[in-house]
């Protein structure tokens, strides 16, 4: 189901974890973008998107949570909570009785006990609720869903000895406020048992849908010799996504300044109205974590040397390289980051895994890196 709209019908096989046949496409035209009806390998691309809505193998103390919910693997949960998510509207309907209005994790409470398993968080009852939006959560961080005052807020944890992921989040989102950026999501920080987390309003609603950038990539054959960021632009053209290559420019250069290693095709995408399916735009940058040396020790630190990757990130392998897509840079004036070192470190003092000897570290690096890039697009 897609909301309300019937898509498919399929037969599941529980012990495999697999879509064993696909029994009749109601409505393609709502099927998840970038699935191909027409594709001979239909069935076998549907069973990929069904099994990437599970908690990815890396997630921390998955092993831990799955043994606290007597579950064999999270894949078990997708169905066990109609593969529900907060990030799109599809789920899975065994019953024709069932009804969105009265399933959907949007408007309706759900269980704690998946959150407090894969946070670690000891659980007080021997018959686990296994309802929840976390059974589809996506990334490798310990993560959460939670209702804050009738709003749905994810809260994300940090890794290695400095927990410095969700302390990250916050620095960005001071970064884009100070640039006036109009499309990013906020994260603020909270600290939880002396432990930092990021916390941030979900910008989903229930008439809206993430469509990351694979998905997307995925509606046309890219060609040898266009390159990726020529194709994904194609295949925004095609789709009809507005301000496409403004948002990139924007969220390219925040990932230089900010020394991101992991954006990939999976933590930027597009929102796309499910009723009309039409297409809104980008949306808001997020997922900001995995940046500004989060696992280097002090010494590490450098905020000269741009770094390389294995495959492209996601146009390209070399950072600066992928700098230099962004043929304009109005919106994002670096000048307005004059005056940010002390909201900088007034973000940083805030985390009890930060000392202050680390902090002096981080806030000289990210002004070497503002001035670095400054040089570099007057030279652009």
């Amino acid at each position: 189901m897609n909301k309300n709209v019937p898509v498919l019908v399929f037969e599941f096989d529980d012990y495999a974890h697999a879509i064993t046949k696909i029994v009749k496409v109601e409505n393609p035209e709502y099927l998840p973008v970038g699935l191909n009806i027409n594709s001979q390998t239909f069935r076998k691309d549907f069973n990929d998107w069904f099994r990437g809505r599970s908690i990815p193998a890396s997630r921390q103390n998955l092993l831990g949570a799955m043994e606290a919910l007597e579950l064999s693997s999270s894949y078990e949960l997708i169905t066990k909570g109609y593969a529900l998510s907060l990030s799109d509207q599809y789920w899975v309907r065994p019953d024709p009785q069932l009804t969105w209005k009265d399933i959907n994790y949007f408007d309706n409470a759900f269980s704690d006990d998946v959150g407090n398993s894969l946070m670690g968080i000891e659980l007080k009852t021997e018959n686990p609720v296994l309802k929840s939006p976390d059974n589809t959560s996506d990334g490798w961080l310990r993560k959460r869903w939670k209702i804050v005052k009738g709003k749905r807020v994810l809260l994300k944890g940090g890794s290695g000895h400095f927990l410095q992921e969700p302390v990250n989040e916050v620095l960005a989102t001071k970064i884009l406020e100070d640039i006036q950026a109009d499309n990013f999501v906020s994260y603020k920080l909270e600290v939880i048992d002396s432990k930092p987390f990021s916390i941030c309003e979900n910008f989903i609603t229930p008439d809206t849908e993430l469509v990351t950038a694979h998905q997307i990539s995925l509606t046309k054959k890219r060609e040898s010799h266009i390159s990726r960021y020529e194709h994904f632009l194609a295949c925004c053209a095609d789709l009809e996504i507005p301000n496409v290559e403004s948002f990139l420019h924007q969220q390219i250069a925040l990932d230089y300044l900010i020394v991101n290693t992991d954006r990939h095709w999976g933590n930027f995408g597009a929102i796309r109205d499910v009723n009309t399916l039409k297409f809104i735009g980008m949306a808001p940058i997020y997922d900001n974590g995995t940046s500004l040396w989060h696992d280097k020790s002090n010494t590490a630190i450098d905020a000269v040397t741009d770094f390389k990757t294995e495959h492209p990130r996601p146009f390209k392998r070399d950072i600066f390289q992928q700098l230099k897509l962004a043929t304009s840079f109005e919106n994002f004036d670096v000048a307005k980051l004059n005056h940010i070192e002390d909201k900088l470190n007034e973000v940083l003092s805030a985390s009890p895994s930060i000392d202050e000897a680390r902090n002096d570290a981080l806030c000289s690096a990210i002004m070497a890196r503002r001035d670095k890039m400054k040089r570099i697009i007057e030279d652009i």
